[in-house]
């Protein structure tokens, strides 16, 4: 049985940094990246931190004619800032939120506002199926002293998760976004392991680029100099993942980023480079085919990862413990005003001074301390919970093996 004509397919990826009146030059860098997507017409576009919908309606303006079909993923409080762009037809959408992703009270990292989430985009590209995947994961803001390294490796879980369960009727799984993480950190490693997708910067047969594949580099004028201090070639963070199932290949041809400032411009795209991938999909007979065997560190992994996990619980618990004890505190000190007030108004000397303004004050201050310390106490208590639930995961799919994996075309 002879095999089909491969599928062609070029897939493009940008991390956009479009927050509105506080990312530099942003309306500039729009047009810009339009009149790359329009000139380029890429088969599928993959885009992240657009925030303002008015800049995903702007660019599908602009796209209209090289890309017909486009959709925009809504969550959190200003949007997961994800979108595609395809030349064919999206045939369903889905959009699952992370459980887990930063504190709203840290609001000058924003995170928590952004609703980071994973997006599921299906299309039929010449009788094949494709699963089309785009996510943005936590920040990093500090090596060193990472605190959110345990909710972006429940993230890294859930995506794998997510990706497992939804991606049994695809032929080929594409995933793309920025990852936010090193190539050999923990989280994904895990993704990897856990769903089988190939890193196309460690498959493709050609590659343009900064060297190691950053897409994070000093150059970019709009990139943290600091953050990047320690790693003056840069840090690849953004990724273009792919799959197939039983009966298809995929061929990794061409990865190329952009470096730097635009052609005949004088800044770049973003503060991230882009990525476009040329991929083959070739449909074979099932005795060409193959199904990998689970990598034998899996278990390994999710070992790592609950014990990772389990430290993010133990810091959720401290922060429980501690705006739990503030609020007794604000409590207290909130009936105690509560019945100082009761005092003075059953006393009849009404002619004594009372320092109102004083009661007042104190009184406004120890409710705020009670609500406020109540919520995070509350926000804190469904953190411990989900980290919990995550680990009982992972730990059940040590147990097998990671055997589940294998159950299906991944």
């Amino acid at each position: 049985m002879s095999s089909s004509p491969a599928i062609k397919l070029r897939v493009f990826s940008l991390n956009c940094w479009g927050i509105r009146y506080l990312s530099k030059l942003c309306q500039e860098r729009f047009e810009m990246i339009g009149d790359l997507l329009m000139k380029e017409k890429h088969d599928v576009v993959l885009l992240q931190e657009v925030w303002s919908e008015k800049d995903y309606l702007f660019l599908k303006s602009k796209l209209s004619k090289s890309h017909l079909y486009s959709h925009y993923f809504k969550s959190g409080v200003i949007g997961s800032g994800l979108c595609v762009f395809s030349r064919y037809r999206i045939l369903d959408t889905f959009l699952y939120r992370y459980s887990v992703n930063g504190y709203p009270h840290m609001v000058y990292h924003g995170d928590w506002f952004g609703g980071k989430s994973v997006a599921l985009a299906i299309m039929n590209i010449q009788e094949v199926v494709f699963h089309v995947y785009v996510t943005h994961l936590h920040a990093e803001y500090c090596r060193e002293k990472d605190q959110y390294l345990p909710h972006r490796v429940v993230q890294a879980w859930e995506l794998a998760q997510f990706i497992r369960h939804t991606a049994k009727t695809a032929d080929v799984v594409i995933l793309g976004g920025d990852l936010n993480m090193h190539p050999n950190d923990l989280g994904n490693r895990l993704l990897r392991s856990y769903t089988g997708l190939r890193d196309s910067f460690l498959e493709t047969e050609t590659f343009e680029g900064y060297n190691g594949g950053a897409t994070l580099h000093p150059e970019n004028c709009f990139s943290s100099k600091c953050e990047l201090q320690p790693f003056p070639n840069g840090i690849r963070i953004d990724y273009i993942l792919y799959k197939a199932s039983v009966g298809f290949v995929v061929r990794c041809e061409r990865l190329m980023t952009t470096k730097g400032n635009a052609p005949e411009k004088n800044i770049p795209y973003s503060d991230h480079e882009a990525l476009t991938v040329t991929i083959h999909v070739r449909n074979t007979t099932n005795e060409d085919s193959y199904l990998e065997d689970l990598d034998p560190e899996l278990v390994n992994v999710l070992n790592e990862a609950q014990m990772e996990v389990k430290v993010g619980i133990n810091m959720a618990e401290k922060h429980r413990y501690s705006s739990g004890r503030m609020g007794v505190l604000g409590l207290v000190l909130f009936l105690l005003e509560v019945a100082i007030a009761l005092v003075s108004f059953l006393t009849t000397a009404a002619e004594k001074s009372f320092p109102k303004l004083s009661f007042y004050l104190l009184g406004s201050l120890a409710f705020a301390v009670l609500l406020v310390m109540g919520i995070l106490h509350v926000f804190y208590t469904v953190e411990v919970r989900t980290l919990q639930g995550t680990v009982d995961q992972m730990r059940l799919a040590a147990q097998q093996g990671g055997a589940p994996a294998s159950l299906h075309h991944l």
